[in-house]
């Protein structure tokens, strides 16, 4: 079961991190942000936008395989980890800094994470130990 959790989340931060920075790619792409028919030409001849609808499938299907098996709460918050993902990636693509407060920002939302799950599994013991 922890290597079906694994791999679940490997996959949904890898396709939600994809979706999120092809979106930006996008937008990026279809510049400026005009309501007429060469904005929208702009942004459907830029292949990210398709690379990004598909992440977001993917990201869809694998979060409710996902929530077949996993405790809603901790499987909640794991998926924010895209947050941290997505900020190493806008490092890499865009040159995005990471300040102090993206740092502190980032550590707190793993930590929130492992504890998170270390509740859980604190919950599962004490559960099999009633039984």
């Amino acid at each position: 079961m922890r290597k079906f959790y694994l791999i679940g989340f490997a996959l949904l931060l890898f396709f939600d991190t994809i979706g999120q920075t092809s979106f930006k790619l996008t937008a990026n792409h279809s510049e400026p942000l005009e309501a007429n028919i060469d904005w929208l030409i702009r942004i459907f001849t830029n292949p990210f936008v398709y690379i990004a609808i598909f992440a977001y499938i993917s990201t869809f299907f694998t979060w409710m395989v996902l929530l077949k098996k996993a405790p809603v709460g901790p499987a909640f918050a794991a998926s924010h980890l895209e947050i941290v993902t997505v900020m190493f990636v806008s490092i890499w693509v865009f040159n995005e800094e990471i300040t102090l407060m993206r740092s502190i920002g980032a550590a707190l939302i793993v930590l929130g994470i492992i504890f998170l799950a270390l509740a859980e599994k604190e919950i599962n013991q004490r559960q099999e130990i009633s039984k």
